[in-house]
């Protein structure tokens, strides 16, 4: 099947064709690691995991690379003094590298929550700075860029002659000198649009590293230029991310890439859209800023109630990935109830009896959602074929339309296909249903050995807890009765 994407530098739908087939090379940039995982690491993280999913689906073979920025950058050029992950450091009492992995693991478990598959390669900018110092030494050589006072600055204006800077975002060089102007901290720079390929650090910025032109940092754009060559090589297929790093982080790396191999390296780039919460701009200042833990739990003086990780997933699957996301009570609570339903209509599959003659056809569930799906990710297409196909399905449950035995065989798995291998939802209410039938069962269990205690049936009581304690299940006796939990 013809898979379309849309290619944000041709500005249109193209056939998708891997430069070497059946392996495709799929850079994504993931988060900076300084936070909790918040809704807006949430989209690219799902967007790029139904990408990975379809590809595989499709028989290709993905090596799939999403970063993980730990170095602490100024994501600023004009930026002095600490970063954002030694600040915490130095408030928290930690080493900076402390911080990064205690919020790298925590985005790790929030994207298992979500059902994310982790890539295949998941590298850190920390361990990659002999690469991005190679980098620099490169683009130094090939003349486009210059060292001033320590640090090293691209040279945008003389890429651009050779080159186009602005091809992705649709900036033209012209304009954007005639709009800026110089910034406090950017004296060191030619032109206040440069940015930075290396930045000597001042005395207090602890996240430093030794190089041929001071003890310094990379720049925050350098680090993927720098690994996605390591692990795709000059050229790839796609390379996705946010559409707010389209300008200036992908624009720049395509201007360190270019300078640097004198040639193109990304065959197709994918963005996805911003997320809103009720009309607005996620952001801290506004007060509406929702980490994914407080999403979950309910926590935040915006959320009516906890939200599963897969309401969120299927939330997000409901939009198409280029389209602005807004974030709602009651946008939550309906995609709330649309999964439950999707989910009963998977679990309703198990109970049709079937029958003698089928009175629908089987194949054309997979066919058209896999057509949507070929069609740029359109999953909220996809979504909408498959609640026709709930209606069918509680049809047949209900006697309204008949189903062999085989075709009932492949609709079941084609449902499973669909709902758990290409759009990555697991069935929360069976897992829930699973642990309250368990915990009752533990009690019950529980009720026998206090009434044998009761009766100084101490044999029996301590079998129990020994059993139980074999399980895994651990017993703690109250004077008011018992505690138990799992390890």
């Amino acid at each position: 099947m013809e898979l379309k994407i849309y290619n944000t530098l041709s500005r249109k739908k193209e056939t998708f064709k891997p430069i070497n087939p059946p392996h495709v090379g799929l850079y994504v940039c993931g988060p900076t690691v300084y936070g909790d995982p918040h809704l807006g690491h949430a989209r690219p993280a799902i967007t790029f995991d139904l990408l990975f999913r379809l590809l595989q689906q499709l028989e290709y073979r993905v090596r799939y690379v999403r970063n993980i920025t730990d170095v602490g950058h100024l994501e600023n050029d004009a930026d002095t003094g600490e970063d954002k992950i030694a600040k915490k450091a130095r408030i928290e009492q930690l080493e900076p590298m402390e911080v990064a992995q205690y919020y790298t693991n925590r985005y790790r478990d929030a994207m298992r929550s979500l059902n994310v598959l982790p890539p295949s390669i998941e590298p850190q900018a920390s361990g990659h700075i002999i690469e991005q110092i190679e980098l620099i030494r490169t683009i130094l050589d090939k003349g486009f860029a210059y060292e001033s006072n320590g640090s090293i600055y691209f040279d945008v204006e003389k890429y651009d002659k050779q080159y186009h800077y602005g091809q992705l975002s649709g900036r033209v060089l012209e304009d954007m000198m005639a709009a800026t102007r110089s910034l406090d901290g950017q004296d060191d720079k030619r032109n206040p649009y440069d940015f930075a390929l290396w930045k000597k650090a001042s005395p207090e910025h602890i996240m430093r590293w030794p190089s041929p032109w001071s003890d310094g940092f990379p720049g925050w754009h350098l680090e993927c230029s720098a690994m996605s060559t390591k692990y795709l090589g000059e050229r790839f297929d796609i390379h996705g991310g946010g559409m707010d790093l389209m300008f200036p982080h992908h624009e720049c790396e395509i201007a360190q890439s270019t300078s640097a191999l004198g040639h193109d390296s990304v065959n197709y780039w994918m963005h996805n859209n911003m997320i809103t919460i009720n009309g607005q701009k996620m952001g801290k200042s506004l007060g509406n800023f929702i980490t994914l833990e407080e999403l979950f739990s309910g926590r935040h003086k915006l959320l009516d109630k906890a939200y599963s990780p897969m309401t969120i997933r299927f939330f997000i699957l409901q939009a198409h990935y280029r389209s602005t996301l807004d974030f709602s009570n009651e946008a939550l609570s309906a995609a709330e109830k649309g999964y439950e339903r999707l989910m009963k209509a998977v679990d309703t599959l198990h109970k049709i009896k079937p029958s003698s003659t089928s009175t629908i056809e089987v194949s054309k569930l997979k066919e058209e959602v896999m057509q949507a799906m070929c069609d740029d990710l359109n999953s909220p297409v996809a979504i909408a074929i498959l609640f026709e196909w709930v209606r069918i399905i509680n049809q047949l449950h209900d006697g309204g339309q008949s189903i062999t035995q085989s075709d009932l065989e492949t609709l079941t798995r084609d449902m499973h296909t669909i709902v758990s291998e290409v759009l990555g939802l697991t069935d929360e209410t069976a897992a829930s249903g699973r642990e309250e039938i368990t915990a009752g069962l533990i009690d019950m269990i529980l009720s026998v050995r206090q009434e044998a205690k009761n009766q100084k049936d101490w044999a029996t009581s301590d079998k129990i807890r020994d059993s139980l304690q074999q399980l895994g299940i651990t017993v703690k006796d109250r004077k008011d009765g018992y505690d138990w939990e799992i390890k």
